[in-house]
């Protein structure tokens, strides 16, 4: 089994939940791997590690519906200074939405890179209810398809595939809505506060 490169685009990416999520993939692969976190690396450095590898794996969180700065950011560096190797690159997206295709369009925005770039695109998993599925009864479920994502990368044969937590869209945001306000009260911050469009005492322009 040829090495892959995984790649974490979380801002949060020493605690995030797409740390947690390739590992798991990791586990799955069962190859040789090696992972880099976006957020800190030096665009050259990934570009010299593209170089080596045929497969690459790509986590990030959604944000705003679209890939976060760190994966943007990366992006752009290497549409201006391309490595010569162009690997296959899968996907993994993981959104606080309870519907995995939330994700579509981060997807298409790594789509349309691979395109402009001239890389194979790879297999894609998203999975709704990111932020909760991990340390639910469900988590067998993103287990699952991760193990799927990981048997259709090795043998070179794209796929699309999804993971949610099977429940209701109402038990969900009841859930969810709970859980932020505990989060808040921990932090000092009320649901008003939350509820408002003011960020650090400031109001948006």
């Amino acid at each position: 089994m040829e090495k892959i490169l995984i790649l974490n685009g979380s801002p949060r990416a020493p605690r995030s939940n797409s740390k947690r999520y390739g590992a798991l993939f990791d586990r799955a692969w069962g190859g040789e791997s090696e992972t880099m976190d976006l957020l800190r690396a030096d665009p050259g450095a990934v570009a010299e590690r593209l170089e080596t590898v045929s497969r690459v794996l790509l986590v990030f969180p959604l944000y705003a519906d679209a890939v976060p700065v760190p994966v943007l950011r990366t992006f752009q560096a290497l549409e201006e200074r391309p490595p010569k190797n162009r690997p296959t690159l899968s996907v993994l997206v993981n959104c606080g939405f309870l519907e995995p295709e939330q994700c579509d369009v981060a997807v298409d925005m790594a789509a349309l890179f691979c395109k402009q770039m001239g890389w194979p695109m790879g297999s894609v998993l998203e999975i709704g209810s990111g932020e909760a599925i991990l340390d639910s009864p469900f988590r067998f479920l993103a287990a699952w398809k991760i193990k799927a994502l990981a048997r259709a990368v090795a043998a070179d044969r794209p796929r699309r595939l999804k993971a949610a937590m099977p429940v209701s869209k109402a038990f969900f945001l009841k859930a969810s809505t709970r859980y932020w306000l505990a989060y808040g009260a921990r932090h000092g911050v009320t649901g008003e506060e939350m509820a408002t469009m003011e960020i650090e005492g400031q109001r948006p322009s």
